[in-house]
């Protein structure tokens, strides 16, 4: 089945997502992107908002012996979260100790990103300020309900979700783990992200890197003197 595009690339749709946020601009708001397709989306999101970008990084943690069953997730930030799905919990089973043993090396996993992507720097704090979570589109919904989850915790003071596209049932069941959803899209039937984008090449790592470093040097340059 063929789809009409609705986004030319991430980019295009970062700007499109960003005139429906300009409401957002006057609150001075943190972007947090989902690596790797969400990072030139929120780029654009960032800009258009004089907003600071970060990245938000999410591990999964996997059943014992099946790895695409999630128990839950650890979620970075200043003080990283472990977001637990207590049915599957239970119904798993997990043995003692596995789930701990599980955050650790999912912990060194996202240290491990975190450095490619960003060197040093620490975690944008986001207590008390506005959040705005950005991805290039949904398809589920488990990734990025953890990342709410987990960027919840640290009490911002409004927890927006920002993506171009997604199915409407998904942001149903996301609606009660944020403030605001920002859609632009929810086209029916919905089978994947990637066909409402006429180029949806993946992300690469160095993409990343520069998009998070040019962002870093424009949010620190002075202002143009007023003339």
């Amino acid at each position: 089945m063929r789809f009409a595009s609705l986004f030319t690339d991430r980019r295009d749709a970062g700007r499109q997502l960003a005139a429906a946020l300009a409401r957002y601009r006057v609150s001075r708001p943190v972007v947090l992107a989902l690596p790797r397709g969400g990072v030139p989306v929120g780029f654009e999101v960032a800009q258009a908002l004089d907003a600071p970008l970060d990245v938000l990084l999410v591990r999964k943690i996997g059943a014992p012996g099946h790895e695409e069953l999630g128990l839950g997730a650890v979620v970075d930030g200043q003080d990283p979260q472990l977001v637990l799905n207590p049915d599957v919990v239970r119904a798993v089973g997990p043995p003692p100790g596995y789930i701990e043993a599980e955050k650790r090396r999912q912990l060194a996993e996202i240290e491990r990103r975190r450095r490619q992507y960003v060197g040093d720097r620490a975690p944008t704090p986001v207590d008390g300020r506005t959040v705005i979570i950005v991805d290039d589109g949904i398809a589920t919904g488990g990734t990025v309900k953890a990342a709410l989850r987990g960027v919840s915790q640290h009490r911002p003071a409004r927890l927006v979700l920002a993506v171009p596209v997604a199915p409407a049932d998904s942001l149903d069941e996301l609606a009660s783990e944020c403030d605001d959803i920002v859609c632009l899209a929810t086209p029916e039937p919905f089978f994947a992200v990637g066909p409402h984008y006429r180029d949806f090449t993946q992300t690469e790592d160095e993409e990343v890197i520069r998009l998070l470093d040019e962002a870093r040097h424009l949010d620190t340059a002075p202002a143009n003197p007023a003339r």
